[in-house]
């Protein structure tokens, strides 16, 4: 006998603020809706040491405060958040789509994918190697295990440039490698890193490989990209910050994704597939900021209802 699928009207992945603030929406709309997180509700952001740029918060405040505060949101509205479901995969069944976990099957009249992103890796010698070992993607996560040392912040994006100002909190000396030849993140963040006494920059270098033995990192090999010389810096650690990879590949086999793992979606966060939305990192042309992945989950939640609302459900 096939297993009962499990019915709502809306089905949100991923419980970063573009998934939650679009179950917060859905919900309020009269729609009976879940969000499934594959780890814990946040995302990303629970990592983050001092969100400045979100309205209403001029003080800034922790991403593991502001991350419950967007839940409770959510479930005071209504909606179901359910941790440690992971979904693999998307199909049809028309008019549903169904969902498939580890946990069992969701059918939903309409899905909102908002799974975020990875930070992506450098694809360099030692970098899998020495991960967890002195290669990190979080300063507050790890910043105190490097006290007085000497640690190297790879990127030159808003993620880079904040979390070198964090890791400032706990290390004796941050040697900055941009790929590029200027910073490509807000001119408030690139002030402050530029006049911090701990923080020194480099331009137009390319790490090319990472160095360590049994008790982790030591060191990094680096290029000059205008004369091509390589030299050695001895870094206790190395925090990598050089974009993301959309986590996306579950709808890989259910809607077209873009060189980069993108889903295309129009102004009301549509997909090429009715009743399915993306919001936030995933999408093509997300700004990939906090404010913006919210405003597109009421954007989607809103059109999600629209589409409902239209169609006609069988009993």
């Amino acid at each position: 006998m096939a297993e009962q699928a499990e019915g709502f009207d809306l089905v949100v992945i991923g419980a970063g603020a573009g998934g939650l603030t679009a179950a917060m929406y859905g919900a309020r709309l009269g729609l009976k809706t879940v969000v499934l997180e594959g780890m814990m509700p946040g995302g990303q952001i629970i990592n983050a040491e001092k969100i400045e740029n979100f309205p209403g918060f001029p003080d800034g405040l922790l991403g593991a405060d502001l991350a419950p505060l967007i839940e409770r949101q959510a479930s005071a509205a209504g909606a179901e958040v359910r941790m440690f479901m992971e979904v693999e995969s998307l199909d049809s069944e028309e008019p549903y789509l169904s969902l498939s976990t580890p946990e069992g099957t969701f059918r939903a009249k309409a899905v909102i994918a908002a799974t975020g992103s990875d930070f992506a890796k450098l694809g360099v010698d030692g970098e899998s190697e020495f991960e967890g070992r002195g290669v990190s993607n979080c300063a507050t996560c790890d910043g105190a295990f490097f006290l007085d040392e000497t640690v190297a912040v790879v990127g030159g994006g808003d993620t880079a440039l904040d979390e070198a100002l964090s890791l400032t909190t706990f290390v004796s000396r941050i040697i900055m490698l941009v790929r590029g030849d200027e910073f490509s993140g807000q001119a408030a963040l690139q002030e402050r890193v530029k006049d911090h006494a701990k923080i020194e920059v480099r331009f137009g270098q390319t790490v090319s490989e990472i160095l360590g033995g049994d008790a982790g990192v030591n060191g990094v090999k680096v290029k000059d990209n205008a004369s091509g010389k390589e030299s050695t810096l001895d870094v206790a650690g190395v925090f990598i910050f050089v974009g993301t990879d959309p986590r996306s590949s579950y709808l890989s086999e259910f809607v077209d994704l873009d060189g980069g793992g993108h889903v295309d979606t129009d102004v009301s966060m549509s997909t090429a597939s009715p009743g399915l939305y993306a919001v936030g990192d995933i999408r093509t042309g997300s700004a990939r900021q906090l404010v913006t992945s919210a405003g597109d989950g009421a954007t989607a939640a809103i059109a999600a209802h629209r589409y409902i609302e239209s169609r006609s459900w069988p009993e």
